[in-house]
């Protein structure tokens, strides 16, 4: 599939571990074809967020059909927030309102079937409805 067609995925979290794990495990269960990308840790390796690192992954992410940022807590998003509010990314970037892990799963998936931004967006959004019991 031509990854230009599929939005990329970008994974906010206080913790590089989390960010770094997660990105591999949603690329995985995407077959490969989706750009997850971490942004993990604060600026010195430590808990918290970085936006540069933050529009950094949302670059990287980007192939040409927008990015699905999902973020963990509090400064996450405060810190996505403040990079797509910059204007300083080239494309399209959206903040969805998505638990980490299975909205990162679900995004991942969606992308990999396709779908455009909205789609993975809403895809993301959906996995708070994902019951465990």
């Amino acid at each position: 599939m031509n990854r230009a067609g599929q939005p990329g995925i970008v994974l906010v979290s206080h913790s590089a571990a989390i960010a770094d794990g997660l990105s591999a495990m949603a690329a995985e269960v995407a077959g490969g074809e989706v750009r997850v990308m971490a942004a993990g840790g604060g600026p010195d390796g430590t808990l918290g967020t970085d936006g540069a690192r933050v529009a950094e992954a949302i670059r990287a992410a980007d192939a040409g059909a927008g990015v699905v940022v999902l973020a963990d807590i509090g400064s996450a998003i405060l810190s996505v927030r403040a990079v797509l509010a910059e204007g300083q990314l080239d494309g399209a970037a959206v903040l969805a309102d998505a638990p980490l892990v299975e909205g990162a799963i679900a995004a991942a998936v969606t992308a990999s079937t396709g779908a455009g931004l909205d789609a993975v967006r809403a895809a993301a959004e959906d996995a708070w409805n994902v019951r465990k019991l």
